[in-house]
């Protein structure tokens, strides 16, 4: 991945901070850095949702430090943002069935984590200030495709907190003249997206299902549809946020998708299709908390950050399924 540059600017001169940096998002970003001779990046990381081996396939570059914390300890952040030009903030915990599961616990993380990360980066001067927003922010509202200005009500604490995050860096920008920049996720996708445990997200649950030649479970009907988006494209998105210098792209907050629409069972046939199996899918109850549709207009971010995604859905689960089949032992390794 990553044969052409999302950037013209060179980035020997910038010092990067990936939060989350060992998760799935995180570590393909810190690839990208790496390979485009970033000067410095650094990760922090408390391993809740991410895994060393992630970040050990860059051990022994000395550009990368690798910082173990939690955004929810001040000390941490503040040490994590010394010297640091751009905040790349990938950590929070996800998962709609987690949030409503533990309400508690990913309001502490994903709010009170993202203000400590805010604050360490206002006090630290980081020049630029990028985040993971989510889709989850449309609720309730019927209409398609989403538009950044028009959102309903929240139907999960998760999105709760999500929304929370976009509040609180709109009053950072304003209050303390910070550049801050959110990324509303579309349903992200691609190698590295961990299968294992409770709340793994559907495309490698189903990836590894066919794999293992089991059915896997479609929640509801399979009719419900989703922005599926490869990962790629989410670094693209965060490389063109990071550096780019249009005043007017400041302090806003952007649709990360494709702009297509695509139901469970046509993202399942595709991936049966691309792996030669017959393998019929099984049929469970809807999951609490979900929308029905989603689809993004992706229109802003491609006006104001030049993000122009170039990897559409069915190759980018042919990447991802590639991936899976020739890494099942990095896949199994729990660390």
């Amino acid at each position: 991945m990553y044969e052409t540059p999302f950037h013209e600017q060179p980035l020997d001169n910038i010092t990067f901070l990936v939060t989350g940096g060992a998760g799935f998002i995180g570590s393909n970003i810190v690839e990208y850095l790496l390979k485009y001779s970033v000067k410095k990046v650094r990760t922090l990381d408390n391993y809740s949702n991410g895994f060393r081996k992630n970040l050990a396939l860059f051990a022994g570059d000395s550009r990368l430090e690798i910082m173990d914390g939690d955004i929810r300890d001040a000390a941490v952040c503040a040490a994590a943002c010394a010297g640091v030009d751009v905040v790349l903030h990938e950590a929070a915990l996800g998962s709609v069935p987690r949030s409503i599961k533990d309400p508690v616990l990913t309001n502490d993380v994903n709010v009170g984590g993202f203000v400590q990360m805010l604050t360490a980066a206002k006090d630290a001067g980081v020049k630029r200030f990028v985040y993971a927003a989510s889709s989850s922010t449309y609720g309730d509202h019927p209409g398609l495709p989403k538009v950044e200005d028009r959102i309903g009500k929240p139907l999960s604490p998760y999105a709760v907190t999500k929304y929370a995050n976009e509040l609180y860096a709109d009053v950072f920008g304003r209050t303390y003249g910070m550049e801050i920049i959110g990324l509303r996720y579309f349903n992200i996708f691609g190698p590295r997206q961990d299968p294992g445990g409770a709340y793994a997200a559907v495309i490698p649950l189903f990836i590894d299902a066919i794999l293992q030649n089991q059915p896997p479970t479609l929640n509801g009907d399979g009719g419900q549809t989703r922005d599926f988006t490869f990962v790629e494209n989410c670094v693209q998105a965060n490389i063109r946020a990071a550096l780019v210098q249009n005043p007017a792209a400041l302090n806003q907050v952007y649709n990360i998708a494709v702009g297509d629409r695509t139901s469970l069972v046509e993202m399942y046939d595709i991936l049966r299709e691309e792996a030669g199996s017959d393998l019929a899918p099984k049929f469970g109850p809807d999951r609490a908390g979900d929308i029905r549709d989603s689809l993004a207009d992706i229109s802003k971010a491609n006006n104001l950050l030049g993000y122009d995604p170039k990897v559409r859905i069915r190759e980018g689960l042919r990447q991802t399924l590639e991936w899976f089949k020739a890494n099942q032992e990095f896949i199994q390794a729990r660390d």
